[in-house]
């Protein structure tokens, strides 16, 4: 059975600009991609009835939080029957996933769902005042951490993929071959941050931020929005181009929200949200035609392609050692646009939105060259992760 009986489809995409410190606010930005979206589903405003937001309104630093459900549902004066924003969803897609649920469930026909970041600008804004602020007691999870310097996902992570290494020899060497990837496709995104060539020989060389991983690594900080229209499949006649069906989601987390607490180390959430992708249609891992997987650290893209299944348990490493195997013209393109590590941190839509492109044939420079009809979308690191299967219809 296909997610929510197939009864919702993608009908628009659309997103803002994408920068580094472009001075306007995560509303603003929202506001242009929520438009650019309702035109490309060649809807109105005022035919927008529901509205899905990550994170809500959470306590986060400068910019991650760029607009909130009702900041966008209100600047656009939509009159909805639906709303919903939230972090405690699996990844930074659950709100979308919850948004098809809403229309299948007949509270809504077309949902607006969106991600705001400004967290270039924000940051730079704010990083004075952070130098002058007085240090507050580490609560949560943080208090055991930060007694060891480990304040950052950064920190983290890297513990998680020096286990990987440990276990199943996982060398930086194949690690970097995924910001390479993304960098070579990046150069063909002209809203990606970085775009300059980068060999093996720079991103060894790049400064170490928390073993394994060095700047490269690591997700560039940006200011941008997206955004995606779903509507109910029978309000969605007329379009301009075949719809995209979600075929199948993941959402499960079978075990605690924890980022430290796994039975098994060398996997994360991804392994359950993907297991439970699988256990929801008839497709297989090798129907897949390319994947856009979340980098927001290289070993979580990593972490993604072993958990959808495209290589066997603990040999990610022999995958990364087949650069041309992802390549645009590979078997499996990953991360077409750049991903985070070079196109910019857009925190999970970004991946959804480049899928679209693709399937849609408007992908511009970087367009696979074969032709394609199912991607595969990961979104989220740690204990969070959230993934779809979708189909390009016609």
């Amino acid at each position: 059975m296909t997610f929510v009986d197939d009864r919702v489809v993608i009908t628009g995409i659309g997103q803002s600009d994408v920068g580094r410190r472009l001075g306007r606010t995560g509303v603003d930005l929202a506001i242009d991609a929520a438009l650019a979206a309702i035109a490309d589903a060649g809807l109105q405003p005022e035919d927008i009835d529901g509205v899905a937001s990550y994170p809500g309104n959470v306590p986060a630093e400068g910019g991650f939080v760029g607009a909130l459900s009702h900041d966008i549902r209100d600047a656009l004066g939509l009159s909805t029957t639906w709303v919903l924003s939230g972090a405690e969803t699996p990844g930074q897609i659950g709100t979308l996933m919850d948004g098809a649920a809403a229309i299948a469930g007949g509270r809504a026909t077309h949902v607006l769902s969106f991600r705001s970041v400004w967290e270039s600008t924000a940051q730079a804004a704010g990083r004075a005042q952070a130098l002058t602020g007085v240090a507050a007691r580490a609560g949560g999870h943080a208090e055991f951490r930060m007694p060891f310097g480990a304040a950052s996902a950064a920190n983290w992570i890297a513990m998680y993929a020096q286990r990987y290494m440990h276990e199943h020899g996982l060398t930086r060497e194949q690690l970097g071959q995924i910001p390479l990837n993304g960098r070579r496709n990046a150069a063909r995104n002209p809203k990606a941050i970085y775009t300059d060539p980068m060999t093996l020989d720079d991103y060894l060389d790049a400064r170490m931020i928390s073993y394994p991983f060095g700047l490269f690594d690591c997700d560039v900080p940006c200011d941008g929005a997206t955004a995606v229209i779903l509507s109910r499949r029978e309000a969605a006649g007329g379009l301009r181009r075949p719809a995209i069906a979600i075929e199948a989601a993941g959402s499960a987390l079978y075990e605690r929200h924890t980022w430290d607490q796994r039975t098994d180390l060398t996997t994360m959430a991804a392994h359950d949200t993907t297991h439970h992708l699988w256990q929801n249609t008839k497709m297989t891992p090798a129907d897949v035609d390319f994947a856009e997987l979340y980098d927001g650290f290289s070993y979580l893209c990593a972490q993604w392609i072993e958990a959808f299944g495209f290589c066997e348990k603990g040999k990610v490493g022999a995958f990364l050692s087949e650069p041309e195997r992802f390549a645009l013209d590979g078997d499996l393109p990953i991360n077409t646009h750049g991903g985070q590590l070079s196109a910019g941190r857009l925190h999970g839509y970004g991946f959804l939105h480049e899928a679209c492109l693709q399937l849609w044939g408007e992908a511009g420079e970087r367009q696979i060259p074969k032709d394609v009809e199912i991607a595969a979308v990961g979104v989220g690191g740690g204990p969070e992760a959230g993934c779809l299967l979708l189909r390009r219809e016609g």
